[in-house]
């Protein structure tokens, strides 16, 4: 396994340990500015500092929000939601494709912010660029289309004339992880706003300045100042505040705490959409090219480190091929590159935490020592830095074992043999969740029947994750465990309105008319009924 080190000297680009070189701190002043607190009031709440996961050292002081800031924030972004609603949404469009445009001009800053926040390689930080600016175009060009008002038919046709809208909710509330702050962060955030909605964010402990950042970047496209809004601090504290106070939910995160944020919405009545963790299979049938799948697996499995909600976890392998697939997987998996520039010649970065770092290392360890057998890697990295652990391919893995149906959220994959397409169907199928899966193969339209045999919000065929997650006019989600609702596509801003129904009655209201009797009345329309039924209405 090829690997870059440099345990002398920061990155290239940086000083002061891992910080960006041309990141000051009057630069992150003014980013935490946008924190929203109640400065009239003293606040008990201390600051919060991140670590950098290429060195654990310290990022920067960033403000911690009580509830009552929320609170504010959440009025505050009310109020200028009002407004913004009567913007028609033509201008609205042109704010966030203005924001395309600075996003992709200044992406060398916040592909340094990701990197310094995430510990990720950069060309997985640019994905997320390249993710939420496909994001922003899509919306700012499809909006009009996703909530055109739509002409039903009413209750007496040529009297009852019923338009559906779509209005917004109010203030949507946003949690989103740090695995992919920028992506997760921003890309629900733009069509809430398309949609009419202010927006409340919460800034996650580990990756506040990205979400900060791209909120400053957004301020000079143009979008109004209190219309997003940023509260920062611990879930069980500022988390809890934001679903008790806005009109819809949008998280994303572990199942655990998804299930918490739905209870504690549904106390209010709040609608939510949660996309949750999963457990990803991945199959290669026996007629898949080996060195295509290998290679697609690798990238499924490692991107991000594994540190992404739709990275494979299971590959079933028919065993007729099952170890020309694994020696390739292995060969492909050992030219992999780790390390800690702020460049392009990094394959994979490091882990995010010690926490996470802990779990990777638990469950390869308690696999080794019921009886797998790791092919490659299985092993931290402090060399590379202090959260780095090598890709991992593992086999001989079985139930018993944490690695089999626990989500594993790091560089692990387990291999496992099957003999028919049936055999593998309900392998994948095995679990709770239903996130993501995908499946190798030269025959494509077979392929695609076993896809929909699949309990998966998302099935890639001859791709690992990306095809599917990228294609943004199509909803993503996931099934089971794996969390309600969906993000892209139609679904991705119809989630963030309220379904409106305006009926006008012509001529006379419905029922019977003055001085005419019920009985009459009703006779009358049972034969009215009846010649509908005749004429094939409805």
């Amino acid at each position: 396994m090829s690997t870059e080190q440099d345990t002398t000297a920061p990155p290239p680009g940086t000083a002061g340990g891992s910080r960006p070189r041309w990141v000051t701190d009057g630069l992150i002043d003014q980013w935490c500015a946008w924190v929203h607190r109640d400065e009239t009031r003293p606040h008990a709440v201390e600051p919060r500092t991140a670590l950098a996961p290429f060195d654990l050292s310290p990022i920067a002081p960033v403000p911690s929000c009580a509830p009552r800031d929320v609170s504010a924030a959440v009025a505050a972004a009310s109020a200028a939601q009002h407004r913004w609603a009567r913007l028609p949404l033509a201008r609205r469009g042109e704010i966030v494709l203005a924001f395309h445009d600075l996003l992709l001009t200044r992406q060398d800053q916040v592909l340094d912010l990701i990197q310094w926040e995430t510990g990720k390689s950069r060309y997985h930080a640019w994905m997320e660029v390249a993710q939420v600016a496909t994001i922003a175009r899509h919306y700012a060009r499809r909006a009009a289309r996703h909530l055109a008002p739509r002409r039903v038919r009413g209750m007496v046709p040529g009297l009852t004339r019923v338009t559906q809208l779509r209005v917004p909710r109010g203030v949507v509330g946003i949690v989103s992880p740090w695995n992919y702050p920028l992506y997760l962060g921003v890309g629900d955030v733009l069509p809430a706003l398309l949609a009419g909605n202010g927006v409340v964010s919460q800034a996650d402990p580990q990756t506040p300045l990205t979400l900060l950042w791209t909120r400053a970047l957004l301020d000079e496209a143009g979008l109004p100042t209190d219309l997003w809004q940023i509260v920062a601090g611990d879930g069980p504290t500022v988390g809890n505040a934001l679903v008790d106070a806005v009109d819809y939910v949008c998280f994303t995160g572990s199942t655990a705490t998804g299930r918490t944020v739905a209870e504690r919405a549904a106390r209010r009545l709040t609608g939510a959409s949660l996309e949750l963790g999963g457990k990803n299979p991945l199959i290669v049938r026996e007629d898949a090219d080996i060195p295509g799948a290998a290679a697609g697996t690798a990238v499924a499995a490692f991107t991000n480190t594994g540190q992404m909600c739709i990275h494979v976890e299971r590959v079933y392998v028919h065993e007729k091929v099952y170890d020309a697939f694994r020696d390739e997987l292995v060969r492909v998996t050992e030219s992999l590159r780790l390390g800690s520039s702020y460049d392009y010649d990094s394959d994979l970065g490091s882990l995010v935490s010690a926490a996470r770092l802990a779990g990777v290392t638990a469950h390869v360890e308690d696999a080794v020592a019921k009886g797998a057998k790791v092919l490659i890697g299985g092993r931290a990295r402090p060399d590379l830095g202090p959260l780095f652990y090598e890709p991992t391919v593992l086999e001989g893995v079985t139930p018993e074992m944490d690695v089999c149906a626990a989500e594993t959220f790091g560089p692990v994959v387990s291999l496992y043999p099957y003999a028919t397409d049936d055999e593998a169907v309900a392998l994948a199928n095995r679990g709770t969740y239903g996130l993501s899966a995908s499946i190798w193969s030269k025959d494509t339209r077979e392929a695609a029947r076993l896809a929909a045999l699949l309990r998966s919000g998302s099935v890639n065929v001859n791709d690992g994750a990306a095809a599917a997650a990228g294609s943004i006019e199509a909803e993503m989600g996931g099934m089971g465990d794996s969390g309600l609702g969906r993000r892209h596509g139609a679904e991705g801003i119809r989630k963030y309105t309220e379904n409106q129904t305006v009926a006008v009655q012509r001529l006379m209201p419905l029922g019977p008319p003055l001085g005419q009797s019920a009985l009459k009345f009703v006779r009358t329309t049972n034969r009215q009924l009846a010649l509908l039924r005749k004429l094939r209405v409805r």
